[in-house]
Formats: structure tokens, C-alpha cells, sequence
């Protein structure tokens, strides 16, 4: 990925941050997602993350999330980009660690800030000091964070009365109420 940008790199390791927290753990389907026959039971879990680091990454960095392909059900899994996030998966014979290790080697040779989301202590050391790094609960408490705000904005909203009258100015409310004759 050889991206020049003015935003900071934001490196996600997928499956790890996945397993790490209980907010996309419950969201694996131990039996292949609904029970159907071959079905990849990680596909709810990895759509909320990328969700979730798209909100996370918004204006601030240029973000990729990056899942172990080994092991998928579909060894051909594309890549894609999906609300600002790129979304990588592993060649086969390719571990994620190997590919988040190249990402973030490249980011710093082309001078690009780099912040990393694992719980890996091995890919933490391997890619040095240089490198941010951003524990899994970190980067799910501020979504959740954020989560709650829009939700109380949405409630706020939804309280408000929103007449004609409440949305002008006290200046045109005054020039109207005149009119009016109040």
C-alpha cells in the first residue's frame, strides 16, 4: 500500500482486536454464522469493526484493517475498501503479523506517522518505538464513547420541538411576533 497522505496511518490488526474484546467477540457465530452449511463465522464481527475503525479513523487517519487469510473459508478473500478503510487479508502462506509489518516498515519509510491497534506484544516489538500504539480497549472505549454521544444527540433531537418559530433567530422572531401583532 503505497499511499502518500497528509493523515497519520492507522493499522488495525483485525482477528487479534476481534478476539480481544467482548464487543465483536459476541458477534462471532461459533456455528458459521446462523447455522447455514459453510458459512464464515466471522463475518459480523469483522463488518462491525471495519465500521467501527471507519468512525474511529474519520479525518484523522488513513486506516487499514488487516485479518489473517489463513484458514478462510474462501482462500481467494479479496481485499476492499469500504468507508475509508482499506481491508486486507493475508496471502496464503502469509500471516497477518508479516503483512501488518510490512505496512507499517513502508508508512515509515515514506515518512507517514504510524498507530497501531493489536494486542500483540510480538508485532508491538517488531515494529519499534516509532510506532503508536493503541490497545484494543483503547480504540473500543472512544467508539463506544462516541456511540454514546450521537445517541444522546439523537435523543436531544428527538425532544426539541422543531417549529418554524424555534428555528429563527430572537431577531426575525421579534420582527415576526410585530408583524403579527403580539
Amino acid at each position: 500500500m503505497a499511499v502518500r497522505s497528509q493523515h497519520d496511518l492507522l493499522v488495525v490488526d483485525g482477528y487479534n482486536v476481534m478476539g480481544a474484546t467482548p464487543r465483536y467477540e459476541g458477534l462471532i457465530d461459533e456455528d458459521g454464522n446462523g447455522g447455514r452449511m459453510g458459512s464464515d463465522p466471522f463475518v459480523r464481527a469483522r463488518e462491525a469493526l471495519i465500521t467501527d475503525v471507519a468512525e474511529f479513523a474519520q479525518g484523522r487517519y488513513d486506516a487499514v484493517v488487516v485479518f489473517d487469510g489463513g484458514g478462510n473459508l474462501n482462500p481467494e478473500r479479496p481485499n476492499y475498501d469500504r468507508a475509508g478503510v482499506h481491508v486486507i487479508f493475508s496471502p496464503t502462506g502469509e500471516t497477518a503479523d508479516t503483512v501488518i509489518e510490512k505496512i507499517v516498515t513502508d508508512a515509515r519509510l515514506r515518512g507517514q506517522n504510524v498507530s497501531l491497534v493489536t494486542e500483540d506484544n510480538t508485532i508491538r516489538a517488531t515494529v519499534g518505538t516509532v510506532v503508536t500504539r493503541i490497545s484494543s480497549t483503547l480504540l473500543v472505549h472512544e467508539v463506544e464513547r462516541v456511540d454514546e454521544e450521537v445517541h444522546q444527540a439523537q435523543e436531544e433531537r428527538t425532544h426539541q420541538r422543531m417549529t418554524i418559530e424555534d428555528r429563527l433567530s430572537p431577531e426575525q422572531r421579534h420582527k415576526l411576533w410585530k408583524l403579527m401583532g403580539r
